[in-house]
């Protein structure tokens, strides 16, 4: 558990203030560069101080300005991934991976090496040097080194920042496999949707130094997307499907949702299994009825939760789904006012099947 309490942190023109608590297995730190997301994990970890407030993490109070208490980062069995990860060049990738193990007490060594090892598929790489290796293989070396000092916490600011579509997808599996087997709650510090709707249970999100929303991820990435400028291009829906069958004869994989069917262009999974497709709200359209004739395959049936709209030419529509998710349609006002769109009426969501990126789907939601 992470609580945060009465915390600020001034420098130059830009504060920080927060106060928030969570238990999720991996509560994601969200919003637009100079947020103040590096800086509050930079602040959970110490490798900064506060101005004024409390931080504790599982019980253990870290930091306590009215106290003048303050553990240095070394003694708070906080571990850390970067975007690079920082490994020293001239240790094999074994030794690199071991360091942070030297400074934990031997009584305290609950992470197996060879069990890191195999999970995080380094065997191979155990006598070469960092310069040799792929970004990816960087990372996951970073990520073993990390997982090898025991930590109470591990705090990852945007590690997949660097890395091409592939390796993000390889390395966020990697996380799920490191949240589910190893039980170390992770702090992830991200500014991609995309990444936080996969891997995080809860999600702060921050703009200009203060916290603007906190929750699910399906509902505070909407949230908090819709307040930046140009951020309805960063609004993204998460729903939990069903993968089946390959229909090779038209090349499609049909998924099912309680809400309706979603059809998706590509080869999905070769059984079925659980997906969670991302939908973004600038991909979905709105009808009051089921449309008899149309291209568009995906059809789901929900209800309008919320409209959120200003004086602008844009608003956000908020569908609860049938079977429970939520998803975000971005229209415009014009379409609210013509269609008569209104909260508690029924409404069903259209989504091209081309619009849906079948590298997305990654396993399905741990929980929410």
């Amino acid at each position: 558990m992470i609580a945060v309490d009465g915390l600020r942190l001034r420098r130059g023109d830009f504060t920080l203030t927060a106060s928030f608590a969570s238990k999720a297995r991996i509560l994601a730190l969200y919003g637009p560069s100079g947020s103040g997301k590096t800086s509050l994990a930079h602040l959970v970890a110490g490798l900064a101080a506060p101005d004024a407030g409390r931080i504790a993490v599982n019980g253990a109070t870290l930091v306590d300005r009215a106290t003048r208490l303050f553990v240095p980062p070394e003694k708070r069995r906080i571990s850390l991934v970067f975007q690079d990860a920082l490994l020293f060049p001239h240790l094999d990738v074994k030794t690199n991976i071991l360091f942070g193990r030297f400074f934990t007490p031997v009584a305290e060594r609950r992470v197996p090496f060879d069990s890191v090892v195999e999970t995080l598929g380094v065997a191979h790489l155990l006598r070469r040097r960092p310069g040799t290796l792929s970004g990816g293989e960087r990372q996951r070396v970073g990520l073993a080194r990390a997982l090898l000092c025991s930590p109470r916490l591990l705090v990852m600011d945007e590690p997949m920042a660097s890395l091409d579509f592939d390796r993000r997808q390889e390395i966020m599996a990697l996380i799920e496999r490191l949240r589910d087997e190893f039980a170390i709650p992770i702090l992830l510090v991200s500014h991609a949707a995309d990444e936080i709707l996969r891997l995080a249970d809860e999600v702060v999100a921050l703009e200009r130094g203060r916290i603007v929303a906190q929750g699910l991820p399906s509902e505070t990435i909407a949230a908090a997307s819709r307040a930046v400028e140009g951020g309805r291009f960063s609004v993204v829906s998460a729903l939990r499907a069903q993968a089946g069958v390959f229909d090779s004869r038209y090349g499609v994989t049909r998924l099912a949702h309680p809400a309706g069917e979603i059809v998706v262009a590509a080869r999905v999974a070769d059984g079925e299994r659980p997906v969670r497709a991302l939908i973004k709200a600038t991909d979905v359209a709105l009808a009051r009825r089921r449309p008899s004739e149309s291209s568009i395959r995906t059809m789901l049936e929900g209800v309008i939760r919320a409209i959120d709209e200003d004086e602008g030419p844009l608003a956000f529509v908020q569908i609860a789904m049938t079977g429970g998710d939520v998803l975000t349609a971005s229209v415009t006002r014009l379409s609210v006012a013509e269609m008569n769109l209104t909260v508690g009426g029924p409404v069903f969501a259209l989504v091209k099947s081309v619009a849906l990126d079948e590298r997305e789907l990654g396993a399905g939601m741990a929980r929410d």
